[in-house]
């Protein structure tokens, strides 16, 4: 089992950055995806940008070229850079990982961006 815990979130201005990270409480260099997902409000909860164990990338058309998803394995972390932001960045991020069929989940953490 893994548990993961988000931090980062908070209230900026359209334009800011912000950077968020995930710890899971064991290592996560056998996990074979984790994930940031954008849950914004009235919306379905949607990935942003994936992380393979070795290291490819992926994100949504609608982040790429703002977004940056990293992962240290040493620190059991991933980070979400999100630079650029904009008003419809707005919702809670969560992380997710992916190990051996199952799907575990953060508690989430809130992104606020003010236009």
């Amino acid at each position: 089992q893994v548990q993961l815990v988000e931090s980062g979130g908070g209230l900026v201005q359209a334009g800011g950055s912000l950077r968020l990270s995930c710890v899971a409480s064991g290592s996560i260099s056998n996990i074979n995806i984790m994930g940031w997902y954008h849950h914004a409000p009235g919306k379905q909860r949607d990935v942003v940008a994936a992380i393979t164990s070795g290291g490819s990338t992926n994100y949504a058309d609608s982040v790429k070229g703002r977004f940056t998803i990293s992962r240290d394995n040493a620190k059991n972390t991933v980070y979400l850079q999100m630079n650029s932001l904009k008003p419809e960045d707005t919702g809670v991020y969560y992380c997710k990982a992916a190990l051996g069929g199952l799907g575990y989940w953060g508690q989430g953490t809130q992104v606020t961006v003010s236009s």
